[in-house]
């Protein structure tokens, strides 16, 4: 999971904003827990980690710290990329600004591996989205990444399987405090 962001665009540390009674991070990192096909999770922080590390639950998953958090969204996956590419044949990578992502879409495209695509990507509407599964033949180019554009490239050059994750929570992410629920529910 990527949350190593400064939230420039929201004005503060959008990781600890409170969203229906906990930090926005902490909705994101439950529902890769509650993912049943997925076995090891880290979740990469950079911007205030250490009040993030203090204030949310990370449901199980190892923090790995991104020291080039400033060089965008291709620094924090490169972070993730190389905590897991010896212990994973694949990746799946997720945001932590998604507080409606769901388990069952995490599940369906790990599900949906097939051995030849390089990559398997959810779609809500057929709009492309997260969670996105990199599998080990693209992780060099992941890790060859600048810039603030996260696999983006990556994806454009290899064979991606797109699976319909409808109705299976949303991939919308938190860009402005206007978008949070405050509530207590």
């Amino acid at each position: 999971m990527l949350a190593a962001g400064e939230g420039r665009r929201f004005g503060s540390l959008k990781q600890l904003a409170p969203h229906r009674g906990r930090p926005l991070l902490e909705h994101a990192l439950s529902a890769m827990a509650r993912a049943a096909l997925v076995d090891v999770r880290v979740v990469v922080l950079g911007a205030g980690a250490d009040e993030v590390l203090a204030a949310v639950d990370l449901h199980g998953a190892e923090p790995v710290i991104c020291a080039d958090w400033r060089g965008g969204q291709s620094a924090s996956l490169r972070a993730g990329v190389r905590a897991l590419a010896d212990r994973a044949g694949a990746i799946v990578v997720t945001l932590g600004d998604q507080p409606a992502i769901d388990p069952r879409a995490i599940d369906r495209i790990v599900g949906a591996r097939d051995g030849v695509s390089a990559a398997v990507r959810a779609t809500y509407d057929g709009r492309p989205g997260h969670p996105v599964l990199l599998e080990r033949a693209v992780f060099d180019a992941c890790l060859a990444l600048r810039g603030d554009q996260g696999a983006r490239e990556v994806l454009a050059r290899a064979a991606v399987r797109l699976v319909a994750c409808d109705g299976l929570g949303s991939d919308v992410d938190v860009d402005l405090p206007a978008q949070l629920d405050v509530s207590e529910v």
